[in-house]
């Protein structure tokens, strides 16, 4: 299936959110605050970009391209501010560990969801990618969790982390809003669902986890929130590209 516009749009979201939250994750390195969560969230961060790059390839090989890693590279560093898909939450830097663990959560969660949708997708090789990543993000989410476990059953991290959740609530919204290509993704059996349809379920398992009431409905009236860049994402595409920008004319 050669993809539309609106269709790759849609692939693109998916591959953005990974490839930036892959980043985001990974630049806590040295910076978390003990030894195994400094291992852990860079880990997370590489499986994330090794999915970003299974989605990139994917769009490549559909337009017809070699999905060679020159290729993947330019897709997902060389494009246009305007032409990026990813959403407010992963261009978000979170400099507060509080912030950084609530949105690896939470975008954990959304992310088993959308990984839902395309292991029925009518692309198989798709459908493939799909079942294949299914292992790691089981992994992401048990380590999500198994630290929020601990780190609740003490009043003064368990504050924290609600004050987390509360900052960046409209950036959440942002993530579950509607994509742009999706019902167009839909009609053609690219995946088999609305992410915003999940709108209840995610609400449920965010009170069940955290205690405490989300309301996400508001995020349907943010159909267009992807096709804009927020302040952070130019210096954090900077730093992205700053290996690549050092000598162009590398061979890697």
């Amino acid at each position: 299936m050669t993809l539309t516009t609106d269709t790759r749009d849609y692939l693109l979201a998916f591959a953005d959110d990974e490839h930036f939250i892959g980043q985001q994750h990974t630049e806590w390195i040295g910076a978390a605050p003990f030894l195994e969560e400094d291992l852990a969230f860079a880990s997370i961060g590489q499986d994330e970009l090794g999915h970003a790059a299974m989605l990139y390839g994917f769009i490549l090989e559909s337009e017809g391209e070699v999905a060679s890693d020159s290729a993947i590279d330019r897709l997902a560093y060389r494009r246009d501010a305007s032409e990026y898909r990813c959403c407010g939450l992963v261009e978000f830097i979170a400099d507060d560990w509080a912030i950084a663990l609530v949105r690896q959560w939470l975008y954990d969660t959304v992310e088993e969801l959308r990984w839902g949708l395309l292991m029925q997708s009518s692309l198989e090789g798709l459908a493939e990618i799909a079942r294949q990543v299914s292992q790691d993000e089981s992994f992401h989410r048990l380590h999500a969790n198994a630290l929020l476990d601990d780190l609740l059953t003490d009043e003064n991290a368990k504050q924290r982390i609600l004050i987390a959740l509360k900052q960046i609530q409209p950036l959440t919204l942002e993530l579950v809003a509607p994509i742009p290509g999706e019902i167009e993704a839909l009609a053609a059996g690219i995946a088999s669902g609305r992410l915003c349809d999940s709108i209840a379920s995610i609400e449920a398992t965010i009170a069940a986890r955290f205690d405490v009431e989300m309301s996400l409905s508001s995020c349907l009236d943010l159909k267009d929130c992807r096709l804009g860049r927020s302040y952070y994402f130019a210096p954090l595409l900077q730093r992205m590209r700053y290996v690549l920008d050092s000598d162009p004319d590398a061979k890697w």
